[in-house]
C-alpha cells in the first residue's frame, strides 16, 4: 500500500499552465504504475494520464494529448502531471493513483491507491 498526496492545483486563465504533483510514501514507488484521473460534480472519474514503474512508457486520454505530460522521478517519490494550454474543460478534482502491476490502466478500478485530489479550475 502506498499513501499519495497531491498538491499544485489553483485557479488558472484558459490557456495558461500548471504543475500537478503527487508525492507518494509508505511504500517501494517504483515499483508502481501511477496515474492521474480528474472528475467533475455529477460525472465519473475519468482517465488523464498514466505512466510505467520506470517511466519510459505513457499513456493520455485523447482530450490532453498534446497539452499534458506525466513524468516521475522515483528517487524523489513523486510524479508530476505538467498541464499546458488549459482550457474551461478541464476543470475539475485531479486524483493521483497507484497499481501495484507493471501494465498500464486506463480505469479507475484497475487502481488501489488513492490521493485525495487538488483542485484545477480554468476560468475563461
Amino acid at each position: 500500500q502506498v499513501q499519495l498526496v497531491e498538491s499544485g492545483g489553483g485557479v488558472v486563465q484558459a490557456g495558461g499552465s500548471l504543475r500537478l504533483s503527487c508525492v507518494a510514501s509508505g511504500s517501494f514507488f517504483s515499483g508502481y504504475v501511477m496515474g492521474w484521473f480528474r472528475q467533475t460534480p455529477g460525472k465519473e472519474r475519468e482517465f488523464v494520464a498514466a505512466i510505467t514503474r520506470g517511466g519510459t512508457n505513457t499513456a493520455y486520454a485523447d482530450s490532453v494529448k498534446g497539452r499534458f505530460t506525466i513524468s516521475r522521478d522515483n528517487a524523489r517519490n513523486t510524479v508530476y502531471l505538467q498541464m499546458n494550454n488549459l482550457e474551461p474543460e478541464d476543470t475539475a478534482i485531479y486524483f493521483c493513483a497507484a497499481r501495484g502491476t507493471v501494465a498500464i490502466a486506463t480505469t479507475p478500478i484497475a487502481y488501489n491507491d488513492w490521493g485525495q485530489g487538488t483542485q484545477v479550475t480554468v476560468s475563461s
